[in-house]
């Protein structure tokens, strides 16, 4: 379980998340959708602490690395952390960027590789193994020596998702991963997704992509002004929003979603 109690982020006086609360039980495939500067991204930054909330705690409880143990951090105000405890938080996280982030001078085996090796001190042949593991996963064996120039969109957005699977993580946190790409290659990318989900990879993905929410996610929130206005499946979220801002939201794609969910 992975748990977010009273998460608040502020840029200076202007303040993004206000007591935001998120519960992420094992296995669980959570979508953050909601309009642009809602606080979707601010709050993935703040999981695996790229950003440091001014208020709120972070628990991940009953992990599956024990030498970690439990973690709680509590936020205090004052904007900085421990090393080790940022380490330790993102050991148990994975995430994956919109604008893919590859080192553009490795080629595909070597950008997943390098945080096993240079974080993580991990010898070469054991790394290049896992590499190869991951890359063959998500449909990309025959690629492992490409460079990112060489691969289209949709296939870089699947090497980054093997970099951010290598250290097996507790929860993949997916920031807009389809949003920089057509919706041929958005597709690879989404049935991916699914597949891992499909493995009990526990995700929490930012997306206004409406077809990866509805197809991957079995729990979506709503996230608007750094609040989570409703939550539920995506049933209930698409088709029957309790909440009128929820029903704004969603109305422009209701007929689409409906259809692609069969309900």
């Amino acid at each position: 379980m992975i748990e977010l109690t009273g998460i608040v982020m502020a840029y200076g006086q202007a303040r993004v998340l206000h007591g935001v609360d998120l519960a992420l039980p094992k296995g669980s495939v959570t979508a953050l959708i909601g309009p642009s500067g809602g606080g979707k991204s601010t709050l993935l930054r703040c999981v695996n602490l790229l950003g440091i909330p001014q208020a709120g705690s972070l628990k991940f409880a009953g992990g599956q690395a024990p030498e970690l143990g439990d973690i709680e951090v509590v936020f205090d105000g004052r904007g900085r952390l421990r090393r080790d405890v940022i380490l330790k938080v993102r050991r148990r996280t994975g995430m994956i960027f919109q604008a893919f982030n590859l080192f553009p001078h490795r080629s595909a085996v070597r950008n997943v590789m390098e945080g096993l090796t240079a974080v993580l001190g991990w010898e070469e042949e054991r790394a290049r193994a896992r590499a190869i593991e991951l890359l063959t996963k998500v449909g990309l064996g025959g690629k492992t020596e490409a460079y990112p120039a060489a691969l289209s969109g949709g296939q870089q957005q699947r090497v980054a998702i093997a970099r951010a699977l290598a250290h097996s993580p507790e929860l993949l946190l997916c920031d807009e991963p389809t949003s920089a790409l057509d919706p041929e290659l958005a597709a690879e990318v989404v049935e991916t997704l699914r597949a891992l989900a499909s493995e009990g990879v526990t995700m929490l993905i930012a997306t206004h992509d409406l077809r990866l929410a509805a197809s991957v996610a079995r729990e979506v929130a709503f996230l608007d002004k750094g609040r989570i206005v409703e939550s539920g499946n995506p049933q209930d979220i698409f088709a029957r929003p309790r909440q009128e801002r929820t029903r704004a939201f969603v109305s422009t794609l209701t007929d689409f979603v409906s259809e692609s969910m069969g309900i």
